[in-house]
């Protein structure tokens, strides 16, 4: 996989741009260096790698997205979750724990989000097989890292009809006293996003539940309930 990470560099390091990267590393309150590539044309210069790593299995997978975890520059953390984002179908369910690892490491907003989505698309491809799977977010919602606890509460983001609605309800009211923005704001997204499938449900909801949830949780989760006729 050395081979790999070293590719990923020699495809991105010609696009650098100083100048940008001050801007990209601005934006995200200078926690990372940035090399200072737009998203468009970092998937435009790895799509050969990505493609390339199409029959790799799930151990390769998680080495190459640790190798960039590793990397310094934030672009190559993005190119990690776009080649999980893509080749998710070769992860698996016992794959979790090493994934919450990358949570853990150099955690903002942005990598914490992208990896949301591998998370959901992992666990609902295995739906059918077995509900339980989800129990792994149950234990992730009560860690002590509230990064963890936002992918927990993010995880069904999209789902939509597969929604586990009592899972998606007990997560928001277990967290609802926390002062965490992220955590905060997260059930809001959470809680949000189901609502384009009922509404109605979300509406009584946030109703039964104002007292217990912030001013930032209740104005998230009802963005688009007007919307929506309610």
């Amino acid at each position: 996989m050395k081979e790999i990470i070293r590719q990923c560099r020699l495809d991105l390091s010609p696009l650098a741009d100083p100048v940008r990267a001050q801007g990209m590393s601005a934006y995200m309150k200078n926690r990372f260096e940035f090399l200072g590539i737009p998203a468009p044309e970092r998937r435009k210069a790895c799509v050969d790698i990505i493609r390339q790593l199409k029959t790799a299995d799930a151990d390769q997978l998680l080495a190459v997205a640790t190798g960039l975890w590793n990397c310094r520059e934030r672009e190559y953390q993005y190119l990690a979750i776009d080649i999980l984002a893509k080749h998710y179908r070769h992860l698996r369910v016992q794959d979790v724990p090493a994934l919450l690892a990358l949570v853990q490491q150099k955690s903002w907003w942005d990598s914490v989000d992208g990896l949301a989505g591998v998370f959901g698309d992992l666990l609902r491809l295995h739906l059918t097989e077995d509900r339980k799977i989800q129990q792994t977010m149950d234990a992730a919602l009560l860690h002590e890292d509230f990064w963890v606890r936002r992918i927990a509460l993010l995880h069904q983001l999209g789902w939509r009809e597969k929604t586990d609605v009592d899972r998606l309800c007990r997560y928001a009211l277990t967290l609802a006293a926390e002062d965490e923005f992220f955590i905060r704001k997260a059930i809001g997204w959470a809680l949000r996003d189901y609502a384009w499938h009922d509404p109605a449900m979300i509406s009584v909801f946030l109703d039964q539940h104002k007292a217990q949830f912030s001013a930032l949780t209740q104005r998230e989760a009802g963005k688009n309930l007007k919307k929506l006729g309610f």
